[in-house]
């Protein structure tokens, strides 16, 4: 590494200010299993239901 290298290397960025960064998180593969998840549940509820009658 040449002496300019190393010096520029070295030196903190002047002017500028660090950038605000807003922490915005996509949720929508989440929202989707979840909803998946709920209609799993729902069905195979129903489906014990719908036996516990049948099988009685």
């Amino acid at each position: 590494m040449s002496r300019k290298n190393r010096s520029l290397a070295r030196r903190p960025m002047m002017g500028s200010a660090p950038a605000a960064v807003e922490f915005n998180p996509d949720y929508t593969y989440i929202k989707r299993d979840l909803r998946r998840i709920g209609l799993l549940a729902g069905s195979f509820f129903a489906v014990l239901v719908a036996l516990s009658f049948v099988l009685r």
